[in-house]
């Protein structure tokens, strides 16, 4: 693939172009001629005893249509980006439009945003006009992943339930937006031993949130569960340090039971959330982390 990031290939896309544009003309020079091919201006073929084809030439208006349209294209090749890397002598960009209206819109909202800034999660969480800028931020940035209810799924968060993998301040969620999250887990089958091993942990881990599990190997798991103690901790509660998931809490991100967890166990994970700094204003990701934060607390207050 890094082939096709080549200046060559530029300039065989200019060259393309041009060629295609010159042929446009070409084709219409050839086209234009007049070819006496019967006396009677036909072509000479005939089809179903009676049908003759014509050989009129092109109509002006037609020909000069075409040459129009070619010569539009040669100008707009010149003042626009098309041929290659060529920008074009205008400098115009479709990056540098949407940048341009996204300014000003940022500029137009600034005043609104301004009166948000000061106010905290709670005070936030009771503004009507805060939290219907903060649903539409969600619903634009962030439905796609965690679902438009914010219930999430399966390798995605539920943000409604108030578990916070890396911490459920407003300060915290914040940096989640801005800065987005890494969370690994390395494949710890090695560390635990043989593949019974790893089911008996699984077992003590079902365990520790009161799941169905086998009593027996969730016993024979507890001792090998000290490898895991590292980022869980030895109670099994995690840790918002490293994102380390609560084990006893009965939320399952990536699946239930004793199959998901030895999965997960042996295979590890790796769960990312994409940085939005670029996407969102401090003054927006204040607004939206107040949102979020009040999705969990029952405390939204729906747009209207």
């Amino acid at each position: 693939m890094s082939d096709f990031l080549s200046g060559g290939w530029s300039i065989a896309i200019a060259v393309a172009t041009l060629v295609g544009l010159v042929a446009c003309l070409v084709l219409l020079m050839v086209a234009s001629r007049r070819r006496v091919m019967a006396d009677d201006n036909t072509t000479g073929h005939v089809w179903d005893g009676d049908l003759k084809e014509l050989n009129n030439p092109l109509p002006r208006w037609w020909m000069w249509l075409f040459v129009i349209t070619v010569a539009f294209s040669a100008v707009y090749l010149y003042l626009y980006p098309g041929l290659g890397s060529h920008e074009g002598s205008l400098k115009w960009s479709s990056a540098a439009q949407h940048q341009t209206e996204t300014d000003k819109a940022i500029a137009a909202m600034a005043p609104v945003y301004a009166k948000f800034v000061s106010m905290d999660a709670a005070a936030l969480a009771k503004d009507t006009q805060a939290m219907g800028i903060g649903e539409r931020l969600y619903l634009n940035n962030c439905a796609a992943c965690h679902g438009s209810d914010a219930r999430g799924s399966k390798g995605f968060p539920n943000l409604t339930d108030g578990d916070w993998l890396w911490g459920g301040t407003l300060e915290a969620v914040k940096e989640t937006i801005t800065k987005g999250r890494n969370g690994v887990m390395p494949p710890m089958a090695a560390a635990l031993g043989t593949a019974d091993d790893v089911r008996n942990v699984a077992h003590y881990v079902l365990s520790l949130s009161g799941s169905t599990h086998d009593s027996v190997a969730a016993s024979l798991g507890k001792p090998k569960f000290m490898a895991c103690a590292g980022c869980h901790g030895a109670d099994g509660k995690g840790s918002v340090a490293v994102g380390a998931p609560n084990l006893t809490d009965k939320v399952w991100l990536h699946g239930w039971g004793e199959q998901a967890i030895v999965s997960i166990i042996t295979a590890g994970k790796n769960n990312a959330m994409p940085a939005q700094a670029s996407r969102l204003t401090p003054e927006q990701t204040h607004v939206l982390a107040a949102y979020v934060l009040s999705l969990s607390q029952g405390t939204a207050v729906a747009s209207r």
